[in-house]
Parts: structure tokens; sequence; C-alpha cells
């Protein structure tokens, strides 16, 4: 199976005002049963110990996020865009970049970084993704946010992908 991961942004700043509408709402969830409680537990379970984040640095425990259903929504709209249109970026074919996706749905931020992959079959294989690529494992390991949002859409028939994810990390 070919995994792909791509590496995290992360983006300090307010969000510009003039943004396009909200992407159309997507479950998001792949039918994994209880998918935010499961993805929420084990992205905290991580943050709660130290760990190193190889050329990225070696990180304390962080404190545990919040699940914000904003952020869910702009992760789920971007993959649901990639599964839809067979591609694989932080950047929208259209253009728009992460802080364009969530000033979109309505989340102000002051920090904000995206996680994303493609082809993981499961919140455990996604997970272990992330943490063995230095930037996912910084962006999940920073202290700068406190809040998270994850998504998981099947891929198109004919995609690259069987399974699109996206994290949006931010802080109000």
């Amino acid at each position: 199976m070919f995994l792909a991961a791509c590496g995290g942004s992360g983006d300090s700043g307010t969000a510009d005002a003039a943004t396009p509408a909200p992407p159309p709402a997507a479950s998001g969830t792949c039918d994994i049963p209880d998918f935010n409680a499961q993805m929420l537990a084990r992205i905290n379970a991580f943050r709660a110990s130290a760990q190193s984040c190889g050329t990225s640095g070696n990180f304390t425990a962080a404190p545990a996020l919040a699940w914000n259903d904003k952020l869910t929504q702009a992760a789920a709209g971007h993959s649901q865009d990639m599964a839809t249109k067979n591609y694989f970026s932080h950047t929208s074919q259209d253009g728009r970049s992460v802080s364009d996706r969530v000033a979109a749905v309505g989340y102000t931020w002051s920090q904000l970084g995206e996680n994303i992959a493609a082809g993981q079959n499961s919140i455990d294989s996604v997970m272990t993704t992330w943490q063995n690529s230095a930037g996912h494992c910084a962006n999940l390991m920073s202290k700068n946010f406190t809040q998270v949002g994850v998504a998981c859409v099947p891929g198109a028939t004919g995609a690259a992908y069987s399974r699109y994810w996206t994290m949006d990390l931010g802080k109000p």
C-alpha cells in the first residue's frame, strides 16, 4: 500500500476578512465508528508525553487539545475537495490555503497549522504516519495549538488514494 503524507503548515496572524463561501458539508469520518472521540484520544495520548520529532526537535508533553467543529468542517471540506478532484496538496486547486478554508467556516484564529495524509485506512495508521514525520509530529506537539478538527473522506472512483485525511490545528 502506498501512503502519502505532507509536511505540516503553520501560519500565525489573523485571517483575511475577504474569504470565499464555506465548502459543502462532508461527513468526514470514513464510516469509522466514534471517529471524533477516537481521533481526539489518539492525538491527546501522543501529546501527553515528551516526543522526539526528528529534525523538528524534541518536545515536552503538551496540554490536551479540544475538538472544534469549525476546524473539523474546514478539514472535511479540504479532504472532500482532494478526494473529488484527485489531488494531494495543502493548496486547494482554486488557490485557497488552510487559512482561507478555516476563515471560510467562521473560525477566527491566532495560530493555525495543517497536516494532510492520503491512503491510510485507519486512525492508528494515519496517526503513526504523522507521528513519524518531523513536520507533522511538530504540529501534533506544538503548544501553540489548543484546538483540533480532523476529517477522513473516501477517494472517488479512480482517485489516486482510497482515503484523504486532513487535520486542522488552531488557537482562537
